[in-house]
């Protein structure tokens, strides 16, 4: 059968199986419908069905080159599969293939081609089938370096991936002081979960909303009315310190907060250091997990629950 990338491209849609199998397929048939069949029957049309499942694991993976820098979370189903060395050599290359390409977006990263010419999408449909759980390429975080300074980057455990932009007003690219501070702050914002970098970013809409958890809070608590406004007042006085990168205490250092540190770092690299903006990507956050019941899998598999 003479086929066209059409045939292979609707083949894949109907089937989720990867692009080679597809063209396989096609070789070994010569039919379309056959080809699905084909599929089926060597069991490697399961990717389409394994999309629906809910992929909450995986691993993060942060890669910084030069004046621009990426982060990308690459989601499975089970922590096993996220141990599994095709699994982590994938996400190492989707991060290096996001700096290469300078991909700002997942559908931009899933579009690039990787060297051995498939796209990252098709790479993914490929893995799905090989691994036999859902792979899906989840976020992509990036960071550009306009000026003069430093991108710092820290992965901990493959669970949490940070990046963070540091300029200085003088080339501090290979400066060793300037690397330790980009690691320190890297792992504050790992440790200590921030929001924003200073205090002054904080919006108003932020704070309403705090009020009123705290608010909530308050008054579950059983604190009488008439306090609530004014204890409400001195939190959200103090919500900089626990929100706020430089006004966070140091983990390294209680004794001073982030901006102090900033600044004796800056006393020592003889420049000024003004922290920019970071990332963070933490594994399934946000990601509904599937909780099965353990029962009722067993009620469905023996035809319902019997008194």
């Amino acid at each position: 059968m003479a086929y066209t990338a059409t045939d292979v491209k609707n083949l894949r849609e109907q089937t989720g199986a990867g692009m080679m199998d597809c063209k396989k397929a096609l070789d070994e048939t010569g039919d379309l419908q056959k080809a699905v069949d084909w599929l089926r029957a060597k069991g490697l049309a399961a990717a389409a069905k394994k999309q629906s499942r809910v992929a909450s694991e995986g691993l993060v993976a942060a890669v910084v080159n030069g004046n621009f820098a990426a982060a990308v979370e690459v989601n499975c189903e089970t922590d096993f599969v996220g141990k599994n060395s095709d699994f982590q050599s994938f996400v190492k290359t989707a991060a290096e293939l996001a700096v290469s390409t300078k991909a700002n977006s997942v559908d931009a990263l899933v579009s690039a081609k990787m060297a051995n010419g498939l796209t990252v999408k098709d790479a993914i449909s490929e893995l799905t089938i090989k691994i036999g759980e859902k792979i899906d390429l989840r976020r992509i975080g990036t960071m550009t370096l306009s000026n003069k300074g430093i991108i710092g980057s820290y992965v901990h455990s493959g669970k949490i991936a940070v990046l963070c932009t540091i300029e200085a007003d003088k080339d501090v690219a290979n400066d060793a002081i300037a690397q330790e501070l980009a690691k320190d702050l890297c792992m504050q914002i790992a440790a200590a979960n921030p929001m924003f970098v200073r205090a002054t970013e904080i919006d108003e809409a932020f704070k309403a909303k705090e009020a009123e958890i705290y608010a909530a809070q308050l008054k579950e608590q059983g604190k009488p009315e008439a306090m609530i406004p004014n204890i409400v007042k001195g939190k959200l006085n103090k919500l900089a310190s626990d929100v706020c990168l430089l006004e966070q205490s140091f983990v390294k250092n209680p004794d001073i907060t982030v901006g102090k540190h900033v600044e004796e770092f800056s006393a020592k690299a003889g420049t000024k250091f003004n922290v920019t903006k970071f990332v963070k990507l933490v594994v399934g956050e946000g990601v509904e997990k599937k909780e099965d019941n353990f029962v009722e899998e067993v009620a469905k598999m023996t035809g319902g629950l019997k008194n």
